[in-house]
């Protein structure tokens, strides 16, 4: 079988950033390794292995749900083959970095929602919070156990054409993706097993048990054995996937809404000995819907009286209640002032430059040169709602500028940055797609633990800057390398 140089195919993007390749001609050293395993390796045999790894998601059922026109459809992740790789020393960067950032976000929230400094200080203006949709007026003054409000975090990062990494946006609410980190290492091994060791990749899976630890420490009461569940929506969520991976790999209950109960501020599940009192809740139903009779009064995901008995501190809910107000995307923009405000330092990570539409003079700026824009709504996610300038019609953008005139404050634009690129197998070479990388930060009474890899998102689509899975984008493993 005829071998061949991968690199010789590749076209390098202009203006970009590539994760493997300095220039056409020449790879990165922390990527020599794979690529002198590539090159021995013969078309077929790739092809094999991609084959290989789709039949493995199939079989595991591996999938997410793209939600168009209301109805839910259910698809197989997709998954490149050729993985991502960040040095030793660029993780050093990256770690030190986001747990300052989730720090500073935490105390953030603590004060938000108690004294308040930030706001009196003239930090962050009262109107940002007061007009966030997801700052919870029933959360005031709750005492929150060991004042964690930020147990599980996904930080979204992206790299500029110059290799500087910034942050995208935060996610502190019920961030997801983990379950897709740990499947596609499971994956990479099967198909390279001897690559993994050779490049000296560190390991992830120790996530669902740092996970599990950290909700044990949680408990609100001193007992021997907490009662921890997983509570989610149900299949018809789009990351139901992910819930009854972790609580499998947690050895925890998957539990709906239903199967719990309030009774004397306290929190039960059902089960067939009788009631059962849960003690940690690692809940994946959004605020809105996790207690009808504090918030939506027609939800039927969550448990009558939750609010109740957290407020009372019998039960622990994971992430904080809340929580949304910290990665708001208008409160975004004040994230790095949080850090200097709170830590007295200044940020590692850098936000992408970002304009408030609530803001006039911004606004007219942005509508000025909103070509170049990506314009997003402050609570949005998936992809979902966004315009991307530089791909729209006049069209679109004239009906989409009429949008945020309705309520300004719920817009934010940031300049369209490069992405950078990373090798994809497709069709037999390699092809550079953009990507973006999310890790995973846990963080429970002993300090914050960031798992040594994450979720690598790809932009499938070729030109296309947008990664997410319902837009289409896939993944890829994530290889952290030790020194």
């Amino acid at each position: 079988m005829e071998t061949k140089s991968y690199t010789k195919s590749y076209d390098l993007p202009e203006n970009t950033w590539d994760e493997m390749f300095k220039d056409s001609e020449t790879v990165r050293e922390a990527y020599k390794t794979v690529m002198d395993y590539l090159d021995l390796e013969s078309t077929e045999e790739l092809n094999k292995k991609e084959e290989l790894s789709k039949v493995l998601f199939m079989s595991q059922g591996i999938t997410f749900t793209v939600y168009n026109s209301g109805e839910g459809i259910e698809k197989i992740f997709p998954f490149d083959i050729i993985p991502r790789i960040i040095t030793s020393d660029e993780w050093c960067f990256i770690e030190k970095g986001i747990k300052q950032r989730v720090i500073a976000l935490n105390l953030f929230l603590k004060d938000v929602y108690s004294d308040q400094f930030i706001i009196k200080d003239g930090i962050v203006p009262i109107d940002v919070i007061y007009s966030c949709p997801h700052f919870l007026r029933e959360m005031v003054n709750v005492k929150v156990p060991h004042d964690i409000y930020i147990h599980i975090a996904g930080i979204d990062l992206i790299r500029d054409n110059d290799g500087t990494y910034y942050i995208l946006e935060d996610n502190v609410r019920t961030p997801s993706g983990v379950s897709y980190m740990l499947e596609n290492r499971e994956i990479t091994k099967r198909l390279f097993p001897d690559l993994l060791p050779q490049c000296k990749v560190r390991s992830v899976i120790e996530y669902p048990n740092v996970l599990y630890n950290n909700l044990l420490s949680l408990a609100p009461h001193d007992v021997a054995d907490p009662t921890i569940v997983l509570l989610s929506p149900g299949s018809f969520n789009s990351a139901y996937f992910e819930h009854t991976t972790l609580a499998r790999l947690m050895g925890i209950e998957l539990v709906e809404g239903p199967d719990l109960i309030v009774e004397d501020h306290k929190v039960y599940m059902k089960t067939t000995a009788g009631l059962q009192q849960v003690d940690v809740i690692y809940r994946r139903v959004d605020d809105d819907y996790l207690d009808p009779l504090a918030f939506n009064p027609t939800s039927l995901l969550g448990v009558a009286g939750l609010m109740n008995a957290y407020r009372k501190g019998n039960v622990t809910i994971v992430n904080a209640v809340g929580n949304g107000v910290a990665d708001d995307k208008a409160v975004y923009v004040y994230v790095p002032d949080m850090i200097k405000y709170y830590l007295n330092e200044e940020p590692l990570l850098k936000n992408v430059p970002t304009y408030q539409l609530g803001n006039a003079q911004e606004r007219a700026y942005v509508f000025d040169n909103i070509s170049r824009m990506v314009v997003k709504q402050t609570n949005g996610s998936g992809g979902y709602g966004m315009l991307m300038g530089h791909a729209s019609t006049e069209e679109e953008i004239e009906a989409y500028k009429l949008e945020i005139l309705k309520d300004p404050r719920q817009f934010i634009a940031q300049p369209t940055i490069s992405l950078s690129s990373a090798p994809c197998y497709m069709q037999g070479k390699l092809q550079p797609r953009r990507v973006d990388f999310r890790p995973f930060a846990l963080c429970g009474p002993n300090g914050i633990d960031i798992i040594p890899g994450g979720l690598t998102r790809v932009a499938l689509k070729e030109g296309s800057l947008v990664v997410n899975s319902s837009q289409g984008g896939g993944s890829k493993d994530t290889w952290v390398l030790s020194k």
